[in-house]
């Protein structure tokens, strides 16, 4: 496996396309939230350098390279494997009310019983993440670690789009499935927040919205543990997301973002849905276990059996982070770089949701985490 980045800032790219790297095993990740015309240039000129490789990408809120975070940039990876299969970029079209269904097409064409992982990349503003990752769930086994993240656009929540054939396009979910006995493909995810006040149990919800805890207006709670940052809302939501934990499992918890508040309904609406039965605690931001959870990450990652090749880690950490982080994002970055092997590259962006598997191996969608991806292969 050979990986080689690149990082295109202020009209140039750092250096020179390695060409020699194309072949049908080769993937090439971009990640970028440079005004989407200039992409474009740059993702047509790749892709007639890089003709047999396989091209996938999205828009960010952010870009991550290395130790740092960058905005108006192009971030790429070029990995060529030298055994492990790749199958054809897969996309397909995607709405909020159909996530499921095309969560369960997108995973149907990658099956297979030599896959190992599975790389997703959705539109972030037209995807229900929670479907999406149900219904790949319902297809692939739990050994298969399906990871990714939906696209951003820094905080406007206005457009945000994918890589499908070589143009950028709205509306879509695209997935790489890599496959064979040599590929190394794991995903670890930790947020970092501490919790605020007691367990309550989610009493009536639909979808992303809760009218409910523990029989009470859901917005009236919430507004009692925020206190004085109650008005402030919606934008002090950042700082107090929540953690959700199904009934049937201790261990299955995920966070969630909190997008909006409905003052009239007395309800929240999240960033995934909240069923109904659900045990949730507010959280709230501690810089220093922001930093220290994306160190966790890292740690989390099993490199027992890994021998020094060459090593490609994807981060995809939450715009909430970022915009509660601030000045201090680029720390929760080099706490990833220090706790990762020595010369392993990163690259990554900041996202409107990430897919990582839950304790169990099944995906889930994730908010307000650093979600990191290892990839490597052992040598023949």
């Amino acid at each position: 496996m050979k990986v080689s980045t690149y990082i295109y800032q202020d009209c140039e790219w750092n250096q020179k396309f390695d060409t020699s790297l194309d072949s049908q095993n080769t993937l090439i990740l971009i990640f970028a939230s440079l005004e989407e015309e200039k992409v474009q240039e740059e993702v047509r000129k790749i892709s007639k350098l890089f003709p047999l490789s396989v091209i996938s990408g999205a828009s960010t809120s952010g870009e991550i390279f290395y130790s740092e975070m960058y905005h108006d940039t192009i971030v790429v990876s070029i990995v060529q494997f030298q055994s492990t299969i790749l199958k054809s970029h897969v996309c397909t079209s995607i709405k909020s009310e159909t996530s499921y269904e095309d969560g369960v097409s997108i995973a149907s064409e990658l099956l297979d019983e030599n896959l190992r992982g599975v790389f997703v990349l959705s539109d972030g503003l037209m995807t229900n993440g929670s479907q999406l990752t149900k219904g790949i769930a319902s297809v692939v086994h739990s050994k298969v670690v399906v990871s990714g993240g939906l696209a951003g656009d820094k905080s406007r929540f206005e457009k945000t789009w994918t890589i499908k054939e070589g143009e950028l396009q709205e509306g879509f979910v695209c997935a790489v499935g890599f496959y064979g006995d040599s590929i190394h493909f794991q995903a670890a995810s930790e947020s970092g927040w501490d919790s605020l006040g007691l367990t309550r149990v989610v009493t009536k919800s639909k979808g992303s919205v809760v009218y409910e805890f523990d029989g009470k207006p859901a917005l009236e709670i919430y507004k009692r543990y925020l206190g004085d940052k109650a008005k402030e809302l919606p934008a002090s939501a950042l700082l107090f997301p929540l953690k959700m934990k199904d009934e049937s499992s201790a261990e299955e918890t995920v966070i969630r973002t909190i997008l909006g508040v409905d003052e009239e309904a007395n309800s929240l609406t999240f960033a995934g849905d909240i069923e109904e039965g659900s045990h949730v605690t507010f959280m709230k931001a501690n810089f220093n276990r922001l930093v220290s959870g994306a160190g966790e990450s890292a740690e989390d990652l099993d490199f027992s059996v890994y021998k020094g090749e060459e090593l490609l880690c994807l981060a995809i950490s939450c715009v909430g982070r970022q915009l509660v982080l601030k000045s201090r994002t680029n720390e929760e970055i080099e706490a990833v770089k220090e706790m990762l092997p020595s010369g392993a590259h990163l690259i990554g962006f900041y996202s409107y949701g990430e897919i990582s598997p839950l304790a169990s191996g099944t995906c889930s969608l994730h908010n307000q985490t650093m979600t990191l991806t290892a990839i490597w292969e052992s040598d023949a």
